[in-house]
Formats: C-alpha cells, sequence, structure tokens
C-alpha cells in the first residue's frame, strides 16, 4: 500500500490537473459508469460528525472509501474542517493499495467541481466574482475561478469583518494583479459580481435569489446535509439550476429537501446534472440568464482525484510503502 500525505497530495493534484481529471469523472457520473451509494454520516458529539463515502467507478477503474470527520470548529483551530483518509483498492483482486490524507483532497476536489461548472456556465467574459465564506474552500474556490475565467476583481464576503480582511490581505499577497475588496454585506457584496460561490457552513440562506442579476452564475457549495441551507428557495426559482448528482440532491440539499416538501419547489425547477451538459445537453440558455450549479460532493471525485494522486505518486515515487 502507497501511503500518501497532504504535502503528496499538494504536489501531486495541482488545481489545472484536478479540473480535468473532475471534468472526465462528472461524465462517468452521468452515463451511469459509476456506483454511488448516498454518504453515511455519523454524530460523532455537538455538531461533529463522521462522514462514510463508498464507490467504485469504470475509469479510471477503482473502487473505494472516504473516510472523513466533519469538524465544523476546526478553522479556528488552523486545522482543516475535514480531517480523514482515503483508501484505494485495485480492481483486478480487490487489495487496498492506497491511502492518503483526505482534507486537502476533498477542498482540492471541491472547488475543481465548481470550476468545471463554472467552465460549463458561466459567461466566457465573467470577471467579476464574490466569495461568500472565509474558510479553506474560499482559498481554493479562488484559485479555482482564477483556472477557468478572465477574474480581474474579488470581493471577499465575511460575516466577521476581520476575517474578511484577512482573507482578502492573503489573496493579495497571492494574486497580486487582482483588485481585492472585502465587507460582511452579501446583497451589496453581489452587486455586479459575475460569479458566485457559497462556501459557508450556514445552516440558514446567506444568499436570496430576490438579490439575484441578470447574467450571473452561482456556485452553491459549503452546505452538504439537509439541515443546512445556503440559499433560498428563490433562488432556485430564478436559476437554471444545475447539479452534480441527483439522488444526493434529493436526499442531502436543504433547500431542495424543504422546498419540495413544502411545495415552494418542484422537480420542474430543477435542471439536469452538470455531467450531462459536459456531454453536450443544453446549459446556458443566454447571456441574460442566470445559472446555479449545486454541489454535494459526491465519492465518485474523491476516488477519480485519489487515483490520479496515486499514478502520479508512483511515477515519480512518492510516498511511503507499507506492506498490511
Amino acid at each position: 500500500m502507497k501511503i500518501l500525505s497532504n504535502a503528496d497530495v499538494a504536489d501531486l493534484l495541482p488545481m489545472a490537473e484536478a479540473i480535468e481529471v473532475i471534468d472526465t469523472t462528472m461524465r462517468g457520473v452521468s452515463d451511469g459508469s459509476a456506483q454511488l451509494p448516498l454518504r453515511h454520516v455519523v454524530p460523532v458529539g455537538g455538531p461533529n460528525m463522521m462522514g462514510v463515502m463508498s464507490g467504485s467507478l469504470a475509469a479510471p477503474s477503482c473502487y473505494g472509501v472516504k473516510l472523513v470527520s466533519l469538524f465544523p470548529g476546526n478553522p479556528d483551530k488552523g486545522l482543516s474542517g475535514h480531517r480523514g483518509a482515503v483508501v484505494l483498492f485495485e480492481a483486478q483482486t480487490g487489495g487496498a493499495v492506497a491511502m492518503m490524507d483526505a482534507g486537502l483532497l476533498t477542498a482540492i476536489r471541491t472547488a475543481a467541481a465548481s470550476a468545471v461548472a463554472t467552465r460549463a456556465l458561466a459567461r466566457p467574459e465573467a470577471e467579476r466574482l464574490t466569495i461568500i465564506g472565509t474558510g479553506e474552500q474560499a482559498e481554493h474556490h479562488l484559485a479555482a475561478m482564477l483556472a477557468v475565467r478572465p477574474i480581474a476583481h474579488v470581493h471577499i464576503v465575511g460575516r466577521r469583518a476581520e476575517k474578511a480582511a484577512a482573507m482578502a490581505v492573503h489573496a493579495g499577497h497571492q494574486y497580486p494583479a487582482l483588485v481585492i475588496t472585502h465587507g460582511t454585506d452579501v446583497q451589496a457584496g453581489i452587486k455586479g459580481a459575475d460569479i458566485i460561490c457559497t462556501v459557508t457552513n450556514s445552516a440558514t440562506p446567506v444568499l436570496q435569489g430576490d438579490w439575484l442579476e441578470p447574467g450571473q452564475h452561482v456556485n452553491i457549495v459549503g452546505a452538504s446535509m439537509a439541515a443546512k441551507r445556503e440559499v433560498d428557495a428563490q433562488v432556485v426559482k430564478r436559476a437554471a439550476y444545475f447539479f452534480d448528482y441527483r439522488p444526493s440532491l434529493l436526499a442531502q440539499a436543504g433547500e431542495i429537501v424543504e422546498g419540495l416538501k413544502d411545495g415552494t419547489l418542484t422537480e420542474d425547477d430543477l435542471s439536469i446534472e452538470i455531467g450531462s451538459v459536459l456531454a453536450g445537453a443544453p446549459g446556458r440558455s443566454s447571456a441574460q440568464s442566470i445559472t446555479a450549479y449545486r454541489s454535494l460532493g459526491v465519492v465518485a471525485q474523491d476516488l477519480a482525484a485519489a487515483q490520479h494522486v496515486l499514478d502520479r505518486a508512483v511515477a515519480e515515487g512518492r510516498g511511503q510503502d507499507a506492506a498490511f
């Protein structure tokens, strides 16, 4: 078994490569060539929980499991909110062939998935980005959006002013050519934006559909369970609303679960999986359309990203070999 650290993942899964891996993977998700049971979540005290995600892919041919702890208080301790491991198996004899850190891999693949959707759905000339949230995913989403659109101006919105300011300073050091502003008002912060990314841990909507403007694209990322909602039902109503995997959407997207239950939404308000758009189905209908991509994060993304890391590690002699 190859053991790969967080540093190995950082070196072997650059954002540009991750985006192409996820693009291919999401096509496979939508053509039915992946087996993806819904995520199993176990409470482990307070707001903390452990998620178990298993699945198999036809291309690349692999299967495996992600075991990840979700600790929302970790960022305040300087730690990732997602900590755990991905274990890969090979399809010929069923042996476990790799184990790697899940925290950074999750962060990169999630942002890469938003980049894939943005590349497919946002207007090509989109240059103004608003990121709502200041945690780990905010940083990775900035890198991901820069990889697929000519971003020139970034606005950071944070619940706490000091967090938004700190992220703006950090991003300015990383990307000195960008114009970077920050604030705490979401409605004001999305005015004039071409792309909006919500990457918060909020249980109640931070983005309202009535605030959206023609031509905008929204990536809805942070709320990955039915009890949480970053956006209200009006976002779904106003936007052409795409998503990663329909079974996950109907079980885990809070705005959809609640909207379908109380009758404010119907399945006619939902569009199609992003993999179908990548394969040629209609996406954005006009420059004035509002589009949204709902990311729940499917294990196919983790497995494909992990396999990419493993392939590079073997080729480059990275990681530690262990026998079990």
